[in-house]
């Protein structure tokens, strides 16, 4: 049987959100454009008409000047115009921006891998199951375009004590609902409660999209050990220096704001940081890190690879189960 097709933690990162931006952008200035040139054709015509009507033979009444839009005024049109487009970005960025956060993937792995479901508020959701008996547990919360299951052999590799619990988002792997932040904050909540009967001992691992869930469940949960793997002090300070020309402090819904509830974690904290990570900048990374309690997390950076490929470091395991 062919191994599970491995899903990357994230889409390519801010190239295709930049992309997607762009093609938005320039379909409301087309749309704009149009709209302006059709204007102006409409007043060119007026013009022509009045031009023919005032010198008409039929007309006894003298020519009078036709005056024409001062400057101020065109000033005023085009600044009106500039509003326009702005607002109509900012309208787009508000109504678009978590199909700009948020990729659901299905679930890849067959039904020989063990799943079951969670009911929770306004949600029926899956989770990837490796069942053991025993205190030790992992709840694995994934990036924004990944599929968990497919992260199910390495997680195996590195937590072989454990029983294992892979969530997939609202709307991803056959989960039902819709993701927001405050809805995958309290999808994470109610897992680890569900888990902690059973295994007393958890530790939880977030990946990318996942760490911002993971710190916030860290910050309000009996955490055993913390693992961020690529993670960001917050999507609101990265979507910031991406757009710095829109206000996305008003704009944004989901900040995903690790750095406020880093300070709330006590649990050991590893922070995997990509040395060529293409997504999350490397200031957001070791900002995240300073947010920490003195002590509490250890930086690692692992050499040679990027965002999607960390996990194919030599020590990518050993480095999760805190062997390293």
């Amino acid at each position: 049987m062919p191994p599970p097709r491995r899903a990357w933690s994230t889409p390519p990162g801010p190239a295709l959100v930049l992309v997607l931006v762009l093609v938005l952008v320039l379909v409301l200035v087309l749309v704009l454009v149009l709209v302006l040139v059709l204007v102006l054709v409409l007043v060119l015509v007026l013009v022509l008409v009045l031009v023919l009507v005032r010198s008409s033979p039929s007309s006894s009444r003298p020519l009078e000047p036709i005056s024409m839009p001062s400057f101020p005024r065109s000033l005023a049109v085009a600044l009106g115009v500039g509003a326009l487009v702005y607002v109509a970005l900012c309208a787009a960025l508000w109504g678009f921006q978590r199909s700009l956060i948020y990729f659901p993937q299905p679930r890849s792995a067959g039904p020989q891998v063990p799943s079951f479901g969670l009911a929770v508020p306004g949600a029926q959701l899956v989770v990837t199951h490796r069942p053991r008996p025993g205190a030790p547990a992992l709840v694995y919360f994934g990036g924004n375009a990944e599929d968990v299951s497919a992260s199910l052999p390495e997680l195996e590799t590195a937590f072989a004590g454990h029983a294992l619990y892979l969530l997939h988002y609202r709307g991803y792997g056959g989960s039902t609902g819709q993701p927001t932040q405050d809805a995958l904050f309290a999808d994470a909540a109610a897992l680890f409660d569900h888990v902690h009967v059973q295994h007393p001992n958890v530790t939880v691992v977030g990946r990318s999209l996942g760490t911002g869930v993971a710190v916030h469940l860290a910050s309000q949960r009996p955490v055993q050990r913390l693992v961020l793997v690529t993670p960001y002090d917050s999507i609101l300070g990265i979507a910031s220096a991406q757009f710095p020309f829109f206000p996305v402090r008003w704009l944004l819904r989901d900040p995903f704001d690790s750095g406020r509830y880093a300070p709330a974690v006590t649990a050991p904290t590893l922070v995997l940081m990509a040395q060529h990570d293409e997504v999350i900048p490397e200031a957001s990374t070791r900002l995240l890190h300073t947010r920490f309690a003195p002590g509490v997390a250890t930086l690692q950076v692992a050499d040679g690879v990027g965002h999607n490929s960390i996990s194919q470091h030599p020590a990518y395991a050993q480095w999760l189960a805190g062997l390293r």
